[in-house]
């Protein structure tokens, strides 16, 4: 299957043999990847935020959200115990919290407490926060900055992202790789999001240069206005994932466990992704964004899914394997140049 706007589309509509697909996303991955995976351990230290994304229990007009704020001293020691099981990067992430969004070295801290106590990478998710601070993250420790446009559609941006600016959070994507950070984006489906939204959004995706690009499928949260929406399957969602492969070959593409937990796992990876993330230690009183299952019980640990790998055809790659994959994209971002990032070509055929 080529990359042209007509073959993506054909693949979303479901017109061509979806296995086959899976199966040229596989053969890509393994060409770039071999049958090395990485994993991911996450953090969610705190629910607080200022926002009101219409499909997130966190936005601040939602009054039964459970709300915590963990104390550092607890951040490091989950963090200490993820970085323990295995996995190959912390993920510190939380809502536009104004304890850290308005006092940034406060955030600058935390990232570089984690970072002396675990020395891996570490990739934070803070919102959206003023350039200068990337800067001041990056030196604390960041290697990864995450901020999600989940769709590219700016009407449809509007419903999700309730008074965000669009071009806001694309720019500061850009601006986060001129800090000398790698970009993880991401596009969010089963929003009842079309297939021409679906395919705008795979597209354009690249726009911001990342070095990881994922999709989730929308879950359904009490409290908040998309409540009533009906939960879909995982079927666009695998679908996307294997356009996202053929589209980025050389990109990581994570299987979120934050769904369908572990039961879902081996579908994403059969569909190309090569990254785990959404581990979180049990009893430590952490949540996901879209889920909270699986989690005491150990769902959601390194051990558990270890076995779905192997199954999968599939290995652990080493922590120097990962290290040296981010030291790659730094150095292709450098060798561009960082503050050229506006004159790159990307892969983008705009379907408007």
């Amino acid at each position: 299957m080529d990359t042209s706007l007509e073959s993506i589309y054909s693949l979303l509509d479901q017109t061509v043999n979806k296995e086959e697909i899976f199966a040229k996303a596989r053969q890509v991955r393994s060409e770039h990847f071999g049958d090395e995976v990485f994993a991911y351990g996450f953090n969610y230290f705190s629910t607080y935020c200022l926002n009101r994304c219409n499909f997130c229990s966190y936005r601040i007009d939602n009054k039964n959200a459970v709300r915590y704020r963990n104390p550092t001293a607890q951040i490091v020691e989950d963090a200490q115990r993820l970085a323990d099981s295995g996995v190959h990067m912390i993920d510190l992430t939380m809502g536009e919290d104004p304890h850290y969004k308005f006092q940034p070295e406060r955030f600058a801290d935390l990232i570089n407490a984690v970072q002396v106590a675990t020395e891996l990478p570490i990739m934070i998710s803070p919102g959206v926060v003023e350039v200068a601070d990337l800067k001041l993250f990056k030196q604390a420790g960041a290697t990864w900055f995450a901020l999600y446009q989940e769709t590219f559609v700016r009407e449809a941006y509007e419903r999700l992202r309730v008074n965000q600016d669009f071009d806001e959070r694309l720019e500061l994507k850009k601006e986060a790789i001129r800090a000398g950070l790698l970009v993880e984006e991401g596009i969010m489906t089963g929003w009842g999001d079309g297939v021409a939204d679906a395919v705008e959004s795979l597209l354009q995706m690249g726009k911001t240069q990342p070095s990881q690009v994922r999709v989730m499928t929308f879950v359904p949260q009490k409290d908040t206005p998309m409540q009533a929406l009906e939960q879909q399957s995982n079927e666009r969602e695998l679908l996307m994932i294997a356009a996202m492969r053929l589209l980025y070959p050389s990109k990581l593409i994570p299987a979120s466990l934050d769904v369908e937990g572990p039961k879902g796992l081996a579908e994403r990876l059969n569909a190309g992704a090569n990254v785990i993330t959404s581990l979180i230690p049990s009893h430590s009183g952490l949540v996901g964004v879209a889920s909270k299952s699986d989690i005491e019980d150990d769902g959601r640990s390194l051990p558990q899914v270890l076995p779905i790998i192997q199954k999968a055809g599939l290995r652990l790659a080493s922590q120097s394997c990962f290290n040296a994959y981010v030291q790659a994209a730094l150095e292709e971002h450098a060798y561009f140049g960082r503050t050229k990032i506006d004159d790159l070509d990307p892969l983008y055929v705009s379907t408007k």
